[in-house]
This record gives structure tokens, sequence and C-alpha cells, in this order.
């Protein structure tokens, strides 16, 4: 079982996070130092009671646990989530709530234990795991205590009923994209796709946009995992037609080698169809040298916020975040709000969305998170491009 670890002692770091700078970093680096596994404190240190009179009354913070792999292959993503989680809890709630660390270890079962010890520890919020995997484990343990969770997944099969993912799932990034094209002008969208769960999402995610936006049914082309980006191409070109915009759900390698050939074998005289992605295309440098794809849309997080938020976590742990760090930001912020004002967890975000590290994100009271996501374009050899800035979440695209 994963040894729990305890919550640090706060003050010292809520005054170093004053200018989130080098007396920061110092600060709060001593803080974070209580966090390698050790045995559990107890949840509140007893006070002596006044010569002739009762003890005075000591208010306890309002607890959330964080459950992250402290040890073990995912130990550093695990300590700088943990880190973003207290610039979170220092920017939201500079007193009166407290984050208590929880190893799973990187595992379900890990995960499980640590949600379980936490609640037993008095955490009103859970604020992870990691992994859908662990998140399957770790929701129904809290569902049964009424304690909500925000996990770092972008699986959206685990939200619902208390439970909320902050990952941005396949279909936030399917409705933005969708909905950005037909507002160009597309009617008829086609998915390219591999026939695996990422791309089965996908199309479930293309259908129910097209539908709810009153276009025509898409046509959807899955292909095995292993096969030749090119073949698949030329496969998903008959089965689709004569499209306005393909949605490709490939990255990488695969992607550019898929586009070269979804052009090579456009007919002659037909309009080229406007090409899509997904998220996976932002960090992706062999898109770049694709003279196919340029022009290409996909949605991503603000460009503006996460510049911001990797400033900041970089001036305070001298360090660049990793991306997932972002995710760890909004669902400890948002966990702080709640837990500082008394009210639901998607409360905090009823009456405006929270300006959170990867852009606006909404809570809905059914565990449906919404995030308000921009479009980028490839550029040849450049850096991608915004072409639409992120909306508040809550339209026909998010």
């Amino acid at each position: 079982m994963p040894r729990p670890v305890p919550s640090p002692s706060l003050a010292a770091p809520r005054r170093a996070f004053a200018g989130l700078g080098a007396s920061l970093a110092a600060g709060l680096l001593l803080g974070l130092a209580a966090c390698a596994p050790q045995p559990p404190r107890p949840s509140f240190v007893g006070i002596a009671p006044p010569i002739g009179g009762a003890p005075a009354p000591v208010a306890q913070p309002a607890r959330a646990a964080m459950l992250l792999p402290l040890t073990g292959p995912q130990a550093p993503l695990g300590q700088a989530m943990l880190n973003a989680g207290y610039m979170a809890l220092f920017d939201e709630a500079p007193g009166g709530v407290e984050f208590a660390p929880r190893d799973t270890g990187g595992t379900p079962q890990g995960a499980q234990a640590a949600a379980r010890a936490a609640i037993a520890d008095g955490a009103r919020v859970l604020i992870g795991p990691l992994t859908s995997g662990e998140a399957a484990m770790v929701i129904p343990a809290a569902r049964a205590a009424g304690v909500p969770v925000l996990a770092f997944t972008n699986d959206a099969q685990r939200a619902g009923d208390g439970a909320w993912v902050l990952g941005t799932t396949p279909q936030q990034q399917v409705r933005r994209v969708v909905a950005a094209a037909a507002q160009g002008g597309a009617q008829r969208f086609a998915l390219a796709a591999p026939d695996t769960e990422f791309g089965r999402a996908l199309a479930v995610a293309l259908r129910g946009a097209t539908s709810d936006l009153g276009l025509p049914v898409p046509a959807i082309a899955l292909h095995p995992s292993n096969a030749d980006p090119a073949m698949a191409a030329g496969a998903a070109r008959g089965a689709a037609g004569a499209v306005d915009a393909l949605l490709i759900g490939e990255s990488g390698e695969r992607a550019r080698r898929f586009a070269a050939g979804w052009l090579a074998d456009t007919p002659e005289g037909q309009p080229p169809a406007r090409l899509l992605g997904t998220a996976l295309w932002l960090n992706d440098p062999a898109l770049r040298s694709e003279g196919a794809l340029g022009g290409a849309w996909f949605p991503g997080p603000d460009g503006a916020a996460r510049a911001r938020f990797e400033a900041r976590y970089r001036d305070a742990f001298r360090e660049t975040p990793p991306r997932i760090a972002a995710a760890a930001y909004d669902a400890a912020a948002l966990a702080a709000r709640a837990l500082r004002s008394g009210t639901p967890v998607e409360g905090v975000t009823a009456v405006q969305p929270f300006a959170g590290a990867d852009g606006p994100v909404r809570l809905l009271p059914g565990g449906q998170t919404l995030r308000g996501l921009a479009i980028y374009a490839l550029s040849p050899g450049g850096d991608p491009v915004i072409v639409e800035a992120a909306p508040a979440p809550g339209g026909a695209g998010f």
C-alpha cells in the first residue's frame, strides 16, 4: 500500500508566495520538503489549555487532498503537478484551506488506497488522480462518501455525478474545431482516424457535433492503427467522397504522411477540403515540414494563458512545467475556491468561467467540463498561429 504523504505546514510558503519571485521559490521548496513520504501526522495538534480556563477553540482549515504519483516512475511528473497545485492554493485561498498530498504510486490500487485514506482524514475534495484507470478506482469511493473529484484525465467516461475531468477531452476538441469550420462555411465533414479508443471517441464526438449544428451526417473512416498512412488516406478518400472538411485523427509523422496521401488523391477540379486536427498537433514539430498541412486548423488551449502560467512556474521553480501541470493548477484552483467560499465545486463557475492556466473553464452540475479552446493554424516551417481566440465556454463549440 502506498505511504501517505502528510500535508506540510503552509504558513511560511504563503508568505513566500506573495511575490512569486525568488523568495517565493525558496519558501515554497522548504514547505514541499515536508512532502517526502513519512509517517502521517495527526489531523490537528492539541493546544494546552490556558491556566484557569477552557482550551481556546482552534479553527480547522478546510482540506482537499491531491492524489499524485509522488513515488515510482511518474514521481517527477507528480512533483511538478504538486508544485502547480500549491501555486493555485496561494493564488486562491490565502487562509483557511489546506492541501494534503497523497501518494498513489502511479497505480489504480494505490490511487484507491490514497483516496480512502484522504477521505478518512477529512478531505472534502479530491484533486486527481492522474489517469483514467486510477480515476475509475477512486470515483466510486468518493461518490459513496459524497466527496467531489477533480481528475486530471481527459477520459469523459469518468465524468458525472460529482466527478469532473480536467483534461481536454476529444469531445471538447471536436466540437470546437467543427464549430469554427462550420462558421467558415463547411457543411460536409469526414473523419479519418485509427480504430482505437481515441479514434472511436473522435467519431462519436463528430457525429454529436454535426448533429447539434444541424449538419449532414459525417463520413467516418476508421483504419487499423498500423495501416500505412498513404493507403489509409486513399481508403478514406473513397469512403468520404467530396467533403468540405476532413478531421485527421493521426499525429506526428503519420499525420504528415496521411495528409500528403490525401492531397495526392484529390480529384482534379475538386475543391480541397479544409484539413482539421486535434490538440495533439500543438507541440508537434513533425507537422511543420508538410506542405499539405499548411493552413490546417486544430484546437488547443489558450496560448496567452498558458504562457503566463509557465512564466510564473519557471520563476518559482526554475524549470518549465509539463503540459499536465496546467490541469493540476486548474483543478486545485477550483477546489480552493469551492472550499474557501463554502459552495459546491460546480458553483464556483456558475456566474462566470474560471480563467485557468489553459484558458477559461466552466464546470456544470452533471459532471460536464466546458473548456474554451483557441483555434490554431499550422504554418509550414513556423509555429502554429492563432486564428480564433478561446471563447467563453458554453456555446455550440464550448
